[in-house]
């Protein structure tokens, strides 16, 4: 599919109907980086680049990302994202909305990157999509650790001028700005908005770059690849988002750009109460760490358990979470929110150009999208891990409370997770035992026996 042809279908729809957001990439985001090689290696590389391309394209068609229809969005209910809820037919909260949902970072299939250690490599199109889910839900984390509370993205010096603009300032006619002013050259005198918006926007920058396809990047597909092969993966396989959860855990660990920041990962659908506190006590009296909290659940068995979908509603209304790696089989999405009986999601399957971060004003388009997507909540499937944020103690203290009220909801039915005082026991005589793919839970003083036979991934069924 012709970019520009498609781009000019779109436009020419309604303004109340969605687009993708890779029919609006910039030209500059979509160039290949690289630097100038001899002859002979040049026509290695592009028969490189070739191979990814087919693989790519394959992969669109697998996917039927061409085919795949825009999502509308009511306006006679609500919107919750991340714990916010927002009324369209507002065109404030409308533009709020789409200013914060185009905020988020969006982490997807690249090609095009330096080989992979121990095999050859160059994308991960077609296999890394929970890797990718996975970057997002720590990306949506680190926005809340690192910038202030209610930071979008301004993107002031490359706004789209069109109806479906959603990087417009919320504010700029009560502020006096004219839109003519904004859409001027580097060169001019900026707007006193985007000058306060420039400390925030290097944080932004150093986020995004964290998440650079190359070795050196903490959070890159390269450190998560390796980081997985303690688990028994390797490049080319299918991550569950369970062992996910655990990659992220090492990769923050192992940090050293975030020693205020740890991550936790829920076992047996249990969060221990005295693991996470020693986890993040510090020396200094009333000091702790900021804590990610990741909870690998399955809810269900091979179709998503009705009784959950109330709770998981419930869970994305709270601003504590941070969002659901998800979606089905083989095919991860980041959930994000809803709007009725529907997910709204971000999606990583789309296979972009590998961006060249160590350059200065590296392009930041293709780390954002501006057009959600949703998806019934019957598709969803059961398999997928949950994560919550919390800045300090009183946080957690208070993200204990109001998911706990939350997973009440859930009631006639197992708790989808429970906290618990204590620390995790290796072993529990009795309380759960994993012989033959089959898994056995105390819950209530009722054991109950599961086939995990069929699982996607290691997780205790509820």
């Amino acid at each position: 599919m012709n970019p520009s042809a498609s781009s000019a279908h779109f436009e020419s729809q309604s303004s109340d109907d969605l687009a993708d957001d890779w029919l609006f990439l910039s030209s500059e985001s979509a160039e290949p980086q690289g630097q100038e090689v001899g002859r002979d290696d040049q026509e290695a590389e592009d028969k490189g680049k070739l191979k990814s391309k087919l693989v790519s394209a394959w992969n669109s068609v697998k996917y039927g990302w061409s085919l795949k229809q825009k999502s509308k969005f009511s306006k006679s209910s609500p919107v919750i994202m991340l714990g916010k809820s927002y009324e369209l037919k507002n065109e404030r909260e409308k533009e709020l909305f789409r200013r914060s949902f185009a905020s988020l970072l969006w982490l997807t299939y690249r090609r095009g990157f330096p080989l992979l250690a121990g095999c050859s490599l160059t994308t991960d199109s077609g296999w890394g999509c929970v890797l990718r889910t996975g970057q997002m839900l720590l990306a949506r984390g680190l926005i809340l650790h690192l910038m202030p509370p209610g930071w979008t993205w301004s993107a002031s010096h490359h706004v789209v001028k069109d109806d479906m603009d959603l990087l417009r300032p919320v504010d700029a006619a009560e502020n006096g700005w004219d839109s003519n002013e904004r859409l001027n050259s580097r060169g001019r005198k900026l707007s006193l908005g985007s000058r306060l918006d420039r400390p925030m926007e290097a944080t932004h920058r150093r986020m995004a770059s964290w998440f650079a396809d190359q070795p050196a990047a903490p959070f890159g597909i390269h450190q998560l690849v390796e980081l997985g092969k303690s688990s028994g993966k390797k490049a080319g396989d299918w991550y569950g988002p369970s062992i996910a959860a655990h990659i992220l855990r090492k990769a923050v660990a192992a940090s050293a750009d975030l020693p205020n920041l740890a991550v936790y990962v829920a076992q047996d659908c249990t969060i221990y109460l005295q693991d996470v506190r020693r986890l993040c006590e510090r020396p200094l009296p009333q000091s702790w760490k900021s804590v990610i909290i990741l909870v690998p659940v399955r809810l269900g068995g091979h179709d998503l358990n009705p009784s959950y979908i109330t709770c998981v509603k419930r869970l994305l209304t709270l601003q504590c979470c941070v969002g659901i790696i998800g979606g089905k089989p083989k095919h991860s999405l980041f959930f994000i929110g809803f709007q009725d009986d529907h997910l709204l999601y971000l999606d990583p399957h789309y296979c972009q150009p590998t961006v060249d971060t160590t350059k200065e004003n590296f392009p930041l388009e293709s780390f954002h999208c501006k057009y959600p997507r949703k998806m019934s909540f019957s598709r969803m499937d059961p398999s997928c891990t949950i994560g919550f944020y919390a800045k300090g103690q009183r946080e957690f203290e208070s993200l204990c409370t109001v998911v706990n009220e939350a997973l009440s909801t859930s009631a006639g039915t197992y708790p989808m997770f429970i906290f618990a005082e204590g620390e995790r026991q290796e072993e529990v005589p009795g309380s759960c035992l994993t012989t033959n793919n089959i898994t056995y839970i105390r819950r209530k003083n009722e054991l109950r026996r599961v086939d995990t036979s069929n699982s996607m991934d290691e997780f205790v069924l509820l």
